[in-house]
């Protein structure tokens, strides 16, 4: 008989676990819980998320409520419930309406970068590792019991789509390994240390915002994180200019100033430069940094960001 489960999840790593969860017979996914479908683009169009997507195509039952509060399950009809980047408060009355309760994968090494933004933060503060938890929801923000951990390493040039990539893999394949285990109860839940603790926030659109007083490694993992959203960006003239896409560079330049030389773009740092690669000015199309010099930037040259 397979392990019945309840899915909840929403974003693309949610629908790479839940795929893997489908694809193995010892696990039936009965339902899927998801976010309501969300205007995207310029244009808002209406669009559902990834789990959506997967779970319509292979005719899995999808329920898409604005909020759990109200939100119940049939007692002992589900063994189990899997969360994986759901995105929405998960309120503890659930916890107790599955015979084995719920089970997220949490893409960090908990107890550290407990929260909202574990994958971004780890880039943002320059990690060189971190992995995925297996653990046993509780009350609290990602302060459960662990079933299992799994390390990865960060690669040097890692933005946030390619290890969320890897991550939802690692956490996949770590998942099918833990949950049988766990239902069979082979697998003794350990607490968390709670004197490694630390906690990631909720990042807004003002987390993107670049000092140019920072290093070129602080500027360049600020991107890694926030690429593709909330994305680095400055301000010229008072107009917000977004940086799409830079790499760091040893040029000497003062901290905020642009340089242009053998067509190519540098802004200083504290102890360098980046390069320019994409870059977008504010109401404006993005530019590559051959459009960019080819176009107005030249008059630019020798003015600063702040």
């Amino acid at each position: 008989m397979p392990i019945s489960i309840i899915f909840f999840g929403t974003h693309q790593f949610g629908s790479t676990i839940l795929e893997s969860l489908i694809a193995d017979d010892r696990f039936s996914v009965d339902l899927v819980v998801t976010q309501p479908d969300k205007p995207v683009g310029r244009k808002q169009i209406l669009t559902p998320p990834p789990v959506k997507v997967l779970a319509d195509t292979l005719g899995i039952k999808t329920e898409q409520p604005e909020s759990l509060k109200n939100f119940h399950l049939e007692n002992g009809i589900f063994d189990v419930a899997v969360t994986a980047q759901y995105g929405l408060l998960i309120p503890s009355h659930l916890f107790n309406e599955t015979k084995h309760g719920f089970i997220n994968v949490h893409t960090s090494l908990l107890p550290k970068y407990r929260g909202a933004s574990p994958i971004q933060s780890v880039l943002i503060n320059g990690e060189t590792e971190t992995g995925v938890t297996i653990m046993i929801m509780d009350a609290g923000m990602d302060t459960g019991d662990i079933l299992s951990q799994e390390k990865i390493t960060i690669n040097p040039d890692d933005t946030y789509p390619e290890l969320d990539a890897r991550l939802a893999k690692t956490g996949s394949q770590l998942l099918l390994r833990t949950l049988p285990d766990y239902i069979g109860g082979n697998i003794i839940p350990h607490k968390q240390d709670e004197t490694h603790v630390t906690v990631c926030k909720k990042l807004s659109r003002d987390d993107g915002k670049i000092d140019w007083n920072n290093t070129t490694e602080e500027i360049y993992n600020l991107y890694r994180g926030t690429t593709p959203w909330p994305g680095i960006w400055t301000t010229l003239d008072g107009a917000r200019v977004k940086l799409l896409k830079i790499k760091p560079a040893n040029q000497k330049i003062e901290p905020g100033l642009i340089k242009c030389e053998e067509g190519k773009i540098f802004i200083g740092t504290s102890n360098g430069s980046i390069q320019i690669l994409n870059i977008q000015f504010e109401g404006k199309q993005a530019l590559d940094v051959n459009a960019c010099l080819a176009g107005y930037w030249l008059t630019l040259d020798k003015q600063k960001f702040v």
